[in-house]
């Protein structure tokens, strides 16, 4: 499973805000990245929260099953 720390660029104080975090539990992505697939949940979930789209970045994580308990 990957789970994705959805940011915001503030540009003002010049670093990330956290918007949220979103689990990708899919094992096809369907010809993506999970990077790819990330960004695209991403801006589809929060979309809606901030002026511009393209400021909404990801940094990813890989959990093993163990990781997740």
């Amino acid at each position: 499973m990957t789970l994705y720390k959805v940011l915001y660029k503030n540009y003002k104080l010049r670093k990330g805000e956290l918007l949220g975090m979103l689990p990708e539990k899919r094992k096809n992505l369907r010809g993506e990245s999970p990077s790819e697939s990330g960004m695209r949940w991403a801006r589809l979930v929060f979309g809606n929260l901030v002026k511009d789209k393209q400021a909404i970045f990801i940094v990813s994580k890989e959990l093993t099953e163990a990781s997740e308990r």
